[in-house]
């Protein structure tokens, strides 16, 4: 592993951060006193910094084996993290593994042991059961989001991961929910809590949108249109209803990406990536979407569907008016319908739908096959893109870099000429194709 041990202020520096915000910062006294933390603070606001930078000073920077486990509920949280990881430049090696992609792809990243493995319950257990990694040197254990793992259905696998860990010394939970109940077998003794909820709540604003049919359709389209060019979140409770709902919007020229649970991996990466760089303003989604997904400030989210519990309203009203920011929740409302108790009739304001904007996207996104392991920078990318590909600075939008490849938000104006322009250049020693997706 690197010997080049970079310090906090070298790290905020690179991840564009002036300094840590106070839930960060009393995470980490918390961790300086405590072995064990329970981290509460709403999506958003920052706890994968929160207890990386106090893990990644303990870690042994000589030793190659695993010594820091995280457990996600989901794939995209999954990859997020270890994005966040590999930007802080700390020299030391992290992998992610998760389920929808071939488990030879994991062993393979993991013959080259790393320092933190984070991923999800099921591929992480099948990892242990199939002794891929050694876990005798693991003393750091991090739950992100632990609830949503016990309420997704993988107690099981998590009680056999801990229970596989025999040397832990060092315990992390977080959650963006209060009051909900540890399981014995975390052994969590005399844990600290750094609680941060009741944070920036007063940002969000809750209104009504009133469909005057059981079909609430046409009210969304009209809905869409009257909110106008803003990035948003549709909430449906089945994916069977998003393929319907698409098809809708579809038909009424209204751009948008897809995301739920039975999608292809691929398929819900690059919903995400076309979002984050503009590609499509909307998202329509499960409540898969509604916690541990790195996606951009979110200006609203409308409840198409409404949700069984105030947890499920809870969060996905925590999408929008993150990191202290306003946003509004729509909850989309046939006339006939009655809210659930935890939504009051009262005093939530009805919108009136009297405007009509035309919706559409300035920018697309470019695949170009090659990424990190190719020794490419976003750095190169960008230089192609100038030099070779004579687009002005406005013109380039947001660069994602993965292991194998990276994608480019660009001008809707100028992206299939580009893309023929630039296709089959070299970036490093590669010679690559870029295309549009």
């Amino acid at each position: 592993m690197s010997n080049l041990v970079k310090n906090q202020k070298s790290i905020l520096r690179k991840l564009g951060i002036e300094q840590l915000n106070p839930m960060q910062e009393e995470a980490a006294l918390a961790l300086s006193v405590s072995d064990n933390l329970v981290l509460l603070s709403p999506t958003g606001t920052g706890k994968t910094l929160a207890f990386l930078l106090p893990i990644l000073e303990q870690l042994d920077r000589k030793l190659e084996q695993v010594q820091c486990l995280i457990i996600v509920p989901s794939r995209e949280l999954a990859i997020q993290i270890e994005q966040v990881a590999r930007e802080m430049g700390s020299g030391l090696k992290i992998n992610a593994v998760y389920g929808g992609r071939h488990f030879s792809k994991d062993k393979m990243e993991l013959k080259h042991t790393p320092a933190i493995v984070v991923g999800t319950p099921g591929r992480v257990a099948d990892h242990l059961r199939r002794s891929t990694f050694s876990t005798k040197r693991i003393a750091h254990l991090v739950l992100d989001e632990f609830d949503k793992s016990l309420e997704v259905g993988f107690e099981d696998d998590m009680k056999e991961i801990v229970q596989a860990l025999p040397n832990l010394k060092q315990r992390i939970l977080t959650s963006a929910t209060e009051g909900v109940a540890v399981p014995d077998f975390v052994k969590l003794d005399n844990p600290v809590y750094v609680n941060y909820l009741s944070e920036g709540k007063k940002t969000i604003s809750i209104k009504r949108i009133i469909s005057p049919d059981k079909d609430k359709l046409p009210t969304l389209v009209n809905a869409l249109k009257h909110l106008g060019n803003q990035p948003g979140i549709v909430f449906c409770n089945f994916k069977a209803s998003i393929d319907r709902v698409s098809e809708f919007l579809t038909d009424n020229d209204i751009p948008h990406g897809c995301f739920y649970g039975g999608m292809e991996q691929k398929d819900r990466e690059r919903a995400l990536i076309k979002f984050r760089n503009g590609s499509h303003q909307l998202l329509l989604a499960t409540d898969l979407a509604a916690r541990g997904i790195d996606v951009p400030e979110i200006q609203f989210i409308i409840h198409y569907h409404l949700p069984h519990k105030l947890e499920e309203f809870t969060h996905r009203n925590g999408r929008t008016a993150r990191m202290h920011q306003t946003g509004t929740a729509y909850v989309l409302q046939w006339k006939d319908e009655t809210l659930p108790e935890f939504i009051p009739e009262s005093p939530i304001e009805e919108v009136s739908l009297d405007t009509d904007i035309e919706l559409a996207s300035q920018w697309d996104t470019l695949f170009i096959s090659g990424g990190r392991k190719d020794k490419i920078s976003k750095g190169d990318i960008a230089g192609l893109f100038f030099k070779e590909g004579k687009l002005q600075k406005e013109q380039l939008g947001v660069i994602e870099l993965k292991q194998d490849c990276a994608f480019v938000g660009i001008q809707k104006n100028v992206s299939v000429k580009i893309a023929e322009r630039l296709n089959n250049s070299r970036l490093k020693k590669k010679k690559v194709r870029i295309h549009k997706i």
